[in-house]
């Protein structure tokens, strides 16, 4: 597949997959996701590689989540909403490789989601964590949730998703939603020093290592695909449409007139 959406580096053991829509702050459509998908898979099982790091294109963010612009009822591809978003986040808990988020600036809304499921998060002391669903008529029923609070706890989650604040990347890490915060201008570094050290270990140890982990929660996969059912015909309803029309005439969504 020839990638617009995304870059694509492979180098030194490590491939880095990058989304390149820094315009959108790095939202992804349909086919970034497919992109995102198909790079993933290129990535998860190549010998050569072992570390993939995921991150996003420019200084604003590492990803914003989906492309509203691109959202009219459902999305703009294929998929039980209008974009395989579940599949993508299965895959990288999937592929027997770690993988780590480099968060440069914003991680929001579905942002926020693929570094939750990240193996390991690497932030920026410039990034930003947060959650915008309720506000736009959306939501991550699966493991943007239910994987949230397994990571950081129940409250904490529930209080990320019903109140959709922005949180530090300092406030982040005490929460444990990331594993380090550095200066801006060391993040590169950083995140090539954790490379390194993941390439001294055993491929296989480290594979069966997070099989392992993931075995504890892999019953959010039935969640997420049930949940994923559950908001495609949510996406229908006029009050899902009043939070994407209202972000994109930026102005604030009227949701309680829909409340019955």
């Amino acid at each position: 597949m020839d990638f617009q959406d995304i870059l694509y580096e492979e180098r030194d053991g490590v491939a880095r997959i990058t989304i390149n829509r820094p315009n959108v702050m790095n939202a992804f459509r349909g086919q970034t996701v497919e992109e995102l998908i198909a790079a993933f898979q290129r990535a998860g099982w190549r010998r050569e590689v072992g570390v993939i790091v995921l991150g996003g294109a420019g200084e604003r963010a590492f990803c914003t989540g989906g492309d509203q612009s691109a959202k009219e009822g459902q999305y703009d591809g294929r998929g039980t909403i209008g974009m395989p978003i579940e599949e993508l986040q299965s895959l990288i808990r999937d592929v027997p490789k770690p993988v780590i988020a480099r968060v440069q600036g914003y991680a929001i809304g579905g942002g926020n989601v693929l570094a939750t499921i990240c193996d390991l998060t690497i932030a920026s002391e410039k990034a930003q964590f947060g959650q915008v669903g309720p506000k736009v008529g959306s939501v991550d029923p699966g493991w943007g949730t239910a994987l949230l609070a397994q990571i950081i706890g129940d409250k904490r989650a529930r209080e990320i998703w019903y109140m959709c604040r922005r949180y530090t990347a300092q406030q982040a890490y005490e929460m444990g939603l990331c594993n380090v915060v550095v200066p801006h201008e060391q993040l590169d570094a950083e995140v090539d020093k954790w490379c390194a050290e993941l390439l001294e270990r055993s491929p296989t140890a480290i594979a069966i290592a997070k099989k392992s982990f993931n075995a504890a929660t892999e019953h959010i996969r039935g969640v997420s695909a049930m949940g994923m059912q559950a908001l495609s015909l949510y996406y229908g309803t006029e009050e899902a449409q009043e939070g994407t029309k209202a972000f994109v005439e930026k102005r604030k969504p009227e949701f309680r007139k829909y409340v019955k």
